[in-house]
């Protein structure tokens, strides 16, 4: 039995890869749905919304948020990071959905958000209350460059969360450690990570018509930089020795696709099988850049494999990978004898 949804709304939107994919929500303005047209799972999130849909009172904060979802900036966001905002949206509502926006102009509102961002890094954490505040204030800067709102609050509000990455990168033993006790489905996702220095989402969406043999060509989804990778030999070689089960080059063993979440809960059961602790996937895309400059790869080089503007590469050289590998002083020291003998 074909049941009719009213009112729902869809937003088709052109993906990195080249291919089209259909965003549906609740009705025009209304939150985004779950699952794919009738399929349960599709039917319970209408149902869900509409339990919950109250038409905001002119004026409250809620409206906007509510706008913000249905507009094309939301649909354009990267997948992974439009499901997390649907999350933090929620807890928005729950906290200010009747704020009014004429406060918003009051000098108090900056601190009762902080107060609430405060609040919210005891239950959630402070990388969480981060990427709360992040959520609002852009949702915020949107509004206002609509005419919605007259400030924004949360502008440059500085983080909580003072956690770095800086000295965490994969060392030769590491990697040969992974592929000898790792699942083989897990080998090649290793190696692009490495020989492109690309990001985990859009390695995962990469088909294997981005690949000719000799180059992997890409659009980033993050950016939206087209870099086209040159394939050293022994990426080539796995790539060659890989059966094509599915349009996508990296698929789980039966074939099908990852999920993003599923890969990370994958990668890091084999890290912890394998016994390196500490190290996660994104870490190899700092370990590309690092490789890349110990190999003598010079800025530019590398800013056109990963995708960075050169001052991106710059400062991730500088401050983050090189000035902390020992094989970059090792170099410099042999360097400087030969230039003495």
């Amino acid at each position: 039995m074909r049941v009719r949804l009213k009112g729902i709304n869809s937003i088709t939107k052109k993906l990195a890869d080249g291919t089209r994919r259909t965003y549906w929500y609740a009705w025009k303005g209304g939150p985004p749905l779950r699952g794919e047209p009738g399929t349960p799972e599709f039917v319970h999130s209408y149902n869900e919304a509409i339990a919950r849909k109250v038409t905001p009172p002119r004026g409250t904060l809620l409206s906007v948020l509510q706008q913000y979802q249905a507009s094309e900036d939301f649909a354009g966001l990267a997948e992974s990071t439009r499901h997390g905002y649907i999350g933090l949206v929620r807890r928005i509502e729950q906290a200010f959905g009747d704020f009014p926006l004429s406060a918003l102009t009051d000098r108090r509102t900056r601190g009762v958000f902080m107060s609430w961002r405060d609040r919210y890094s005891v239950n959630s954490g402070r990388r969480q209350a981060d990427y709360a505040w992040t959520a609002l204030a852009r949702i915020l800067s949107w509004g206002l460059d609509r005419g919605l709102v007259l400030a924004n609050p949360c502008e440059r509000g500085g983080r909580l969360y003072r956690g770095t990455r800086r000295e965490i990168v994969w060392s030769a033993a590491d990697e040969a450690l992974f592929l000898e006790r790792a699942p083989a489905q897990l080998h090649l996702p290793l190696l692009l990570a490495l020989w492109t220095g690309q990001r985990q989402g859009d390695l995962l969406r990469l088909p294997w018509s981005a690949y000719d043999g000799t180059h992997i060509r890409l659009r980033q989804g993050k950016t939206g930089a087209r870099v086209v990778i040159p394939v050293g030999a022994r990426l080539k070689a796995a790539l060659d020795a890989t059966p094509k089960l599915s349009p996508l080059i990296l698929v789980k063993r039966d074939g099908k696709p990852w999920t993003s979440a599923g890969f990370q809960t994958s990668w890091c059961r084999a890290c912890k099988r394998v016994g390196l602790i500490g190290l996660t996937y994104h870490d190899l895309r700092g370990t590309a850049v690092t490789r890349l400059a110990i190999a003598g790869a010079t800025e530019a080089e590398i800013a056109t494999i990963t995708g960075h503007s050169l001052r991106s590469v710059r400062a991730i050289l500088d401050a983050h990978y090189l000035a902390r590998d020992p094989a970059l002083a090792q170099s410099a020291i042999a360097k400087l004898e030969r230039g003495k003998t």
